[in-house]
């Protein structure tokens, strides 16, 4: 036996990295998107005007679902990469642009302001595409994973400028929410 560990052994190895780390990742981008009161059902964005690009209401879950799970994937593929020579600046670089990402929303939703969002967007696609080219020195496959995702916020990029042009008063659109307190 020349080998420290079987080719089975190293796919289960992997599998276990990726069981923490897919759900781990989408399970924090869905409360971020929660908590932040993301999509339409905010009365604020549903009042905001929109390009005429914009994907219907159902498009969103199923894309940052579908790019939470390449994420998670290629992370895992990162981990899983031990001794590979410039996996911690990989790792930084990944955390730092999914920490972003997980801010995004709050900002846009939560804060109603467009064009610091669009800042954090522009943020995360310069870090994702540096992670991606880091990744793509350690493990094709984890660059790869990143390439739709790179899309995707090049596309959400291109509908924040167009809802902040649309919208130039955007934080203002909606009136303030309610309260059910009975004026004195």
């Amino acid at each position: 036996m020349t080998a420290l560990a079987s080719r089975g052994q190293l796919r289960m190895s992997f599998l276990r990295y990726a069981l923490f780390t897919v759900p781990a990742v989408l399970l924090l981008g869905t409360l971020s998107g929660v908590l932040s009161n993301s999509g339409y059902a905010n009365g604020w964005f549903d009042a905001l005007r929109k390009p005429s690009f914009m994907p219907p209401a159902w498009a969103f879950p199923v894309a940052w679902t579908f790019l939470y799970i390449c994420l998670g994937l290629a992370l895992a593929l990162l981990l899983h990469a031990r001794g590979a020579r410039g996996r911690s600046a990989a790792l930084i670089l990944f955390l730092v642009q999914l920490a972003l990402n997980y801010t995004w929303s709050p900002v846009f939703f939560g804060l109603h302001l467009l064009w610091p969002a669009l800042s954090i967007i522009a943020a995360m696609i310069v870090l994702s595409l540096a992670t991606a080219l880091l990744f793509l020195r350690i493990r094709r496959s984890a660059a790869l994973l990143m390439l739709p995702y790179l899309g995707w916020l090049c596309f959400a990029a291109a509908l924040n400028v167009e809802i902040g042009r649309l919208n130039p008063e955007g934080g203002r659109v909606a009136p303030a929410p309610s309260s059910a307190d009975i004026p004195l």
